[in-house]
This record gives structure tokens, sequence and C-alpha cells, in this order.
């Protein structure tokens, strides 16, 4: 049992934080910059943002690093900043949290299709994933984040390589889901059942969903969880709907509006809690408020 497992025995609940890209961009960060890059080339401006989540409350803070694999930085030209890139967005983090939070490792999708729907073999993948992994982990990750998976092979493959490099590291795994006629699936048409199935046997400690959904589907999505698993659960939701605004996503939901359905998610299950696309300090702020209210046993004395 790693360190997230046993903050959640402690807690029962746990404060995640919210987005990183939605704080890049109000600092600066360009339409086609490389967002990893900022780990070494404005590592203060990365910092702050990790810091103001931990000030807000997250108990657990993700690392600019979700773009991460070799495959994707290679399109800036990059390829070669991989163990560079990724282990200065775990120490940016660390030192941040310091000492107040988790530092969990953000793992996104590699941008690539294993065969026959791409060209990439299953050892391609990863060993791009064990280039990262292994970075993350020597820098002091406390945590492994697969997320924003929609292929469960690639989702499945990057648990079991966190598995095999970071025995001793909780890891969490999550998909993005879409609501149709049959239900929630994700763009590579898997459904909870089968994510919750394929993910358990590959070796995932937390099972759950981000990105995708605003509060009300996001909590219909983990109730679908919570029937699958008796896994714990995580949920990072996005703040609201995207709607384009002269040229620019806004996310139009307020902290105190996502915040009031975060009693709904817990109670359909979700265990780690946080934001996604759109979400602030001022969002987890809000959320974390809720959350204190859900952790007092009733008549509010605290245990």
């Amino acid at each position: 049992m790693g360190k997230l497992l046993d903050l959640l025995l402690e807690k029962r609940l746990v404060l995640s934080d919210g987005a990183m890209g939605t704080m890049l961009q109000e600092k600066g960060l360009k339409p086609g910059e490389c967002p990893e890059l900022w780990n070494l080339e404005h590592p203060e401006l990365v910092g702050e943002i990790s810091r103001a989540y931990v000030e807000a409350g997250s108990e657990m803070v993700m690392t600019n690093t979700f773009g991460g694999s070799r495959y994707k930085l290679a399109r800036y030209e990059l390829g070669g900043k991989v163990a560079a890139i990724n282990a200065a967005g775990v120490r940016l983090a660390r030192s941040a949290a310091a000492g107040r939070a988790l530092v969990a490792f953000s793992l996104g999708p590699s941008g690539e299709f294993l065969e026959p729907y791409g060209e990439r073999t299953e050892e391609d993948l990863a060993g791009a994933f064990r280039e990262q992994i292994g970075a993350a982990v020597a820098a002091g990750a406390d945590v492994v984040c697969v997320e924003t998976m929609t292929a469960i092979e690639e989702a499945a493959l990057a648990v079991r390589c966190a598995r095999e490099v970071a025995p001793g590291v909780d890891i969490v795994a999550t998909m993005t889901f879409d609501p149709g006629p049959e239900g929630f699936h994700t763009m590579m048409g898997v459904d909870v059942r089968r994510a919750a199935r394929e993910l358990t046997a590959a070796g995932a400690d937390v099972l759950g969903a981000n990105c995708g959904n605003g509060m009300e589907q996001m909590t219909r999505v983990i109730g679908d969880f919570r029937k699958a698993t008796g896994k714990p659960l995580a949920a990072h939701v996005n703040a609201g709907v995207p709607e384009l605004v002269a040229g620019r996503t806004v996310f139009g939901e307020s902290p105190e509006s996502l915040a009031a359905g975060v009693a709904g998610l817990a109670a359909a299950g979700a265990a780690v809690i946080g934001g996604c696309c759109g979400t602030t300090p001022a969002h987890i702020r809000a959320m974390g408020r809720e959350l204190d209210g859900l952790r007092r046993p009733p008549g509010g004395m605290r245990p």
C-alpha cells in the first residue's frame, strides 16, 4: 500500500488539484507552445501553479508532464529531453508541495496508436512509458496517475509499466467518457465496466474518470464505476461544458456552482475528487470546503 491509499484510509476523501493547462494559459502559454517545456524554461511559473493549489487545500497535486512522452515531445523536437522534462515536473511539484501534499505524476496518452490501428507496437509504447515513469519515480513522485485515456489497450499498458517500474507506488488510472444512447463510452468505444475490469487486472489501485464531463455527468460515470468495482474511485471534473468565446475556449462553471455537486459525487462513490479543464485554485478551495463538511461526523464535531 502506497501513500495515496494510506491517505484515503486516514481521511476517506482526498482533495486533488485542478487544471494545469488552464493555469498555464493564464500565465502566458501560447497556442502551439509545448506546456511541458515550461518545466525547464519557466520553472518558477509552473511551481506557482502547484503552490496555489496546495494553498487552496489540495492534498495531491499533479505534475506538468501530461504530454511528456517521447512521441509527443518529438513534435516539438524535444524527444531527447524526456527524462529532463519529466523529472523537472516532479521536482517542481515536490518543492511546491513542501510535504503538505502528495505529488502525482501525470501520464497522458502517448499520442500514438497501437497496431493494427497505428504503427506502434506494444513494446514501442511500453518503452516510452517506462522512460517517463522511471524519470518521475527517481525524482520522487508519490503516485502515478495514468489519465485522459480513451483506448483500454494503451491505458492498461501504461498501468502495467507503472506497476513494473514503480512497484511500491500507488497507481491511479482514469479514462475520459462521453455520454451516448447506450451509456458512457470512451472515444474508442470502451464502457465503464470494461475499463474497471481491465484496469484492475493491469494493477491499478484507484480507478475513475477525468475530463470530458461536468459535475452532473461525472457523477453518473462514477456511479457506473461503483456498480462495477469495489476499488477506490477518482474523479477530476471539468468546470462545466466548454464554450467558444472570442476564439477562446471558456469553461463557465463557477467555483460555488461546481462545489455544490461535490456531495453528490462523493455519494456516488468518488474518494479522490479534483478538477480538470477550466478549474482553478478558487474551484478547488470551494470544493475543499464541501469535502471538509462531508468528513465531519454528525453534529459537526471532528473525530
